[in-house]
């Protein structure tokens, strides 16, 4: 009587990068130990727009005045507490980008008067909201009210200390705020309140980009 003795090949696992690669290359499948570009790009989209928007944005800066760039940065910060303050006050993080659309909107209307200051504007209606959710009350409790109503005095205060003030000087102002928005849009969108997350990661890439280019502008 014969025995029979059959052999076993011990299959490469997953824990084994090397014979997952062996195998992967093997089957005529390329091995990836990371997530492919496309996806990336898809769960990174509001960065990927951010950095789009700002180069945009400060493509032809370089060959401007200090004075032109930094009173038009100055200008449109004291919408960004803003947009925080109508959305806490909404209640809903889901109007965070019609809000923004809005916002831009009006950023528009002002910029194309001269009878009232863009920045002041912008400044009057944040402390309108702020007193109406005083008197109204506020669907996140009076704690995060209070936050949101201290940073948009600080951000505001920035903003107009810093289009009043001398260029050179008005920059580092002007560029406090930006980055110090960013940090801001960045504690946000860790603890996922107020706003959407996409707008916080949007928001915080763009306000830390700005800042670096006001910064560095020569």
């Amino acid at each position: 009587m014969t025995a029979t003795h059959t052999t076993t090949i011990p299959q490469a696992t997953t824990d084994d990068p090397a014979s997952a690669a062996i195998s992967a290359s093997a089957s005529g499948h390329p091995a990836s130990n990371g997530r492919h570009p496309v996806e990336m790009l898809k769960r990174r989209w509001p960065t990927a727009l951010a950095v789009a928007l700002v180069i945009l944005t400060t493509v032809d800066d370089a060959s401007g005045e200090l004075a032109d760039t930094v009173g038009a940065f100055g200008d449109a910060l004291p919408l960004l507490p803003l947009l925080y303050v109508i959305i806490h006050q909404v209640g809903n993080p889901r109007v965070t980008w019609p809000v923004l659309g809005a916002g831009v909107a009006a950023m528009v209307a002002l910029g194309a008067q001269d009878v009232v200051s863009q920045p002041v504007t912008l400044v009057a209606i944040a402390l309108a909201v702020l007193v109406w959710g005083a008197v109204r009350g506020t669907p996140h409790g009076r704690a995060t009210f209070g936050v949101q109503a201290a940073g948009a005095l600080v951000f505001g205060a920035l903003a107009l200390i810093g289009l009043a003030v001398d260029p050179d000087l008005g920059r580092y102002l002007v560029a406090a705020g930006w980055f110090f928005h960013g940090v801001w849009d960045f504690v946000h969108l860790r603890l996922d309140k107020v706003v959407a997350r996409s707008f916080a990661e949007w928001c915080g890439v763009v306000d830390v980009l700005v800042a670096v280019h006001l910064l560095f502008l020569l």
